[in-house]
């Protein structure tokens, strides 16, 4: 297993990040003891969970996958430094948490007592912001004219973001959490918290969170340019594009059992007539090359310069075992040149 340094902490995380959040509704406990558990035997360090899961997010499914970690940790405790363990803030929007209000700096410290508690730990490694109180343009709001940034309030904004950043540091000086992250964010939001840091001597974020695959790059090269220069880890969500490059997906198949037979939160949004045509010739290259699509997939993922870790989730342990040796893949520059043409032609798919 390779090894990253977290951003500016001194934290290593191995290159793959364990998600979790299927756990609690398509996988049980049982499931979930046997991921984490083989994900350790194969030298993975870095769990990522959330308040808000399991999904899709609902109030009977709130809180379940960080109490399922929370039940393996009381039972190997003595593992429990060995790992890196990150969960988030639910942002603004679901009703069945705080009332759909916006973070803030003393909902931060309520949130992360309260995942404290279901994790069964006495601190987190780091605690990130799930999704910003403003709009960001993600959920394939990426697109020019979908959101106005000039009618957003900036200077409110960024009073707001100050108090959760004082919030954040209230945490840190508890012992409560070690370091903190964004996720879904953008280049502004990351600069701003750290103008603020800077300013009044406050913690840094360490890392972000955003989707990005061969499906949704957006993030590839601005904000990707600005975390290797800022000393910000850059992590990978859905680099699998909601398991739409593994193949499985194509042309309208719903298997089984499958993500995408439950209902979504955001709708299917990634299930474009570009995506299926682009996912059709991944799915091609990575025959040609002896590969299957998700190795593909996940192995550009993490060729990609400034990618720290990536995070990735499975429902089945074939799955998780396919998906980590991805990892061990080093992709050919014939390889590469043939993703390369794919991606030229579908950019943006969605």
């Amino acid at each position: 297993m390779q090894f990253s340094r977290l951003g500016s902490s001194k934290l290593d995380v191995s290159r793959i990040c364990l998600g979790s959040m299927t756990w609690g509704l398509q996988n049980n406990q049982h499931d979930a003891d046997e991921q984490i558990n083989y994900a350790i035997s194969k030298g993975i360090n870095f769990i990522d969970t959330a308040e808000m899961y399991a999904v899709p997010p609902s109030k009977d499914t709130y809180g379940k996958t960080e109490a399922i970690i929370g039940d393996w940790l009381s039972r190997h405790s003595e593992k429990r430094e060995q790992l890196i363990i990150a969960s988030k803030i639910a942002g603004p929007g679901l009703s069945w948490v705080r009332n759909g209000t916006p973070i803030s700096g003393q909902s931060v410290i309520e949130a992360v007592d309260g995942s404290l508690t279901r994790l069964k730990t006495d601190y987190i490694d780091v605690y990130q912001l799930h999704w910003p109180n403003r709009t960001s343009p993600h959920f394939a709001k990426h697109q020019p004219g979908q959101i106005n940034f000039s009618h957003v309030n900036a200077e409110q904004e960024t009073a707001d973001m100050l108090d959760i950043l004082q919030g954040l540091n209230e945490c840190i000086k508890a012992g409560k959490i070690r370091h903190w992250g964004l996720s879904d964010d953008t280049t502004w939001g990351i600069n701003t918290y750290l103008k603020l840091a800077t300013l009044h001597n406050l913690p840094k974020p360490v890392s972000i969170q955003n989707e990005f695959s061969l499906l949704h790059a957006k993030d590839w090269p601005y904000l990707i340019e600005n975390c290797v220069h800022e000393d910000i880890a850059y992590l990978p969500w859905s680099p699998l594009a909601a398991g739409f490059l593994t193949g499985k997906y194509l042309d309208g198949a719903r298997p089984e059992g499958s993500r995408w037979t439950i209902t979504q939160r955001q709708g299917l949004f990634r299930d474009t007539q570009y995506s299926n045509e682009a996912t059709k010739r991944y799915v091609n290259v990575a025959k040609q090359h002896g590969l299957t699509p998700a190795q593909l997939a996940l192995a550009w993922c993490n060729q990609v310069d400034g990618v720290t870790s990536t995070i990735i989730g499975a429902t089945t342990m074939s799955q998780l075992k396919e998906n980590l040796t991805a990892f061990d893949t080093a992709l050919s520059t014939q390889v590469l040149a043939d993703i390369s043409e794919v991606f030229k032609q579908y950019p943006a798919p969605f």
